[in-house]
This record gives C-alpha cells, structure tokens and sequence, in this order.
C-alpha cells in the first residue's frame, strides 16, 4: 500500500490510503520573455530561481460507519493543519530515495461517497528541489585535502561544522571556481548552515569573524575540500538535491 510521510507522521498511520499522485511533477523555470521591436524572437530574462510546486495526493478514508469516517476526518484535518508556518520534511513510497519540504496550506474538501469513504485530495505547497536521504548524512573528515562528488547538476548548499582553534583557512575548488573562506576566532568549532546563510557558533553569530565570498556550495561534480591553520577537522552534510 502506498503512502506518504509529512510532518514525521504516515498516512497509513492516520487511516489514509492513496489512489494516485501526480509522480513526475516539477516546477517551471521562473524567467520572463521579452519582445524587442524589429527584431525576431523574445529574449530570455532568467530570474535565477525555481518557484515552488504542489504535490498532490489523490486519498480515500474507509470506515464501516459514519461515526468512525467522522473521527478520521477531524484526526486528518489536525495532522495536516498542524505547524502551518512551516515547512516539514514530506516523503513517500513512490520515491523512496528522495524527500521534499512541504507545508500544507490550502483547502481541504473531504466528500462523502457510499456514506463510509471520505474522498479527497491533499495538496502540499513544496520547495522546487527534491533532497537525497542519503545527502543528509554526516561525515567527519580529519585529512586535507578530500572531494565530494555532488551527483547532480545542481549546487548543493550543504551544512559544515568546522572544529579546531584559533585561525583557518578552508578552500573549495571545483571545475567552475575557487573559493577560500579565512576564519579568525575558531574557539573549538564554527558552524556553517549555507541554505540560511549564516556562520555561528551555538547560537552566537560567527558572521563577522569569517571572509570570503558568500557561503560554501558543492558545484556539480568534483568538489575538492581543503583546509589548513588551526583547522583540524570538517564534518559535513552535503545535502544533495535534484528537480
């Protein structure tokens, strides 16, 4: 049977069964065309980003009375319409080695057919990328250099923790740059979190005691990590992630 997982709880669990998902879904490419007079063809304005995209799960509720439909649709609508503000991690059985962040904010209209199922569809408002389980894995490295491989064609913004003291440099190369980041004031570990842009240290901002340009990404490919100084080693979370 299949299933999805949101906010850590299963649809199996809530009494929920799936009779189709939109499986191959993706987002559209956010740009604009632009017409230029006397000339042919529209020119691509690219606003560098994917918008975000619904899945949608099309679900049934059997029960063998109205009374017991009835305690599963109040059950469902308070898993769904828990934490609304935020996204949660969602996955499912039909792609096993992926999840997705997802926050469910919209509609839900829960019919009644035959009297006993409850037929309905769940729509989840989702960031553009899919994320691999298996990119989530920490991974300490004490030797410098080392390389990861990001798999996909898409840069990857992954978390680091960079441990030691003092003074360090940390250098990522890749086929397309070369980028250093200088670390004055290490006092055991700084932390890096590239999707909130954000150096810090428990929860003292580390911002002002790092230079380089912008945050750690793994480029497509081979991504070639060294650091030096006080650094004595690098744990790493790559998050992976494709369309």
């Amino acid at each position: 049977m299949n299933y999805f997982i949101y906010n850590g709880i299963s649809s199996k669990d809530m009494g929920v069964r799936i009779s189709s998902k939109d499986v191959y879904s993706a987002p559209k490419y956010d740009l604009k065309f632009q017409s230029i007079p006397g000339r042919d063809g529209d020119l691509i304005s690219p606003n560098g980003r994917f918008p975000n995209t619904t899945i949608s799960y099309t679900c049934f509720i059997p029960a063998k009375s109205i009374q017991e439909l009835s305690d599963k649709v109040t059950a469902v609508k308070c898993w769904l319409y828990t934490e609304p503000d935020r996204y949660h991690t969602l996955s499912d059985s039909y792609d096993t080695s992926f999840f997705r962040k997802a926050v469910f904010n919209n509609k839900l209209d829960i019919s009644d057919e035959v009297s006993k199922i409850g037929v309905f569809t769940v729509n989840f408002t989702c960031h553009p990328m899919r994320f691999l389980h298996t990119g989530q894995v920490k991974t300490t490295f004490t030797a410098s250099p080392f390389t990861l491989t990001n798999p996909y064609p898409f840069a990857a913004k992954p978390y680091l923790k960079i441990n030691g003291r003092g003074t360090g440099t940390l250098t990522i190369q890749s086929a397309s740059s070369n980028k250093i980041w200088e670390f004055s004031t290490l006092n055991g570990y700084t932390e890096c979190d590239s999707e909130l842009m954000n150096f810090y240290h428990d929860t003292e901002p580390k911002n002002d005691t790092v230079s380089g340009e912008g945050f750690p990404t793994f480029a497509p490919g081979d991504n070639t990590i060294a650091f030096a100084g006080g650094i004595t080693s690098i744990e790493v979370i790559p998050r992976w992630k494709s369309i």
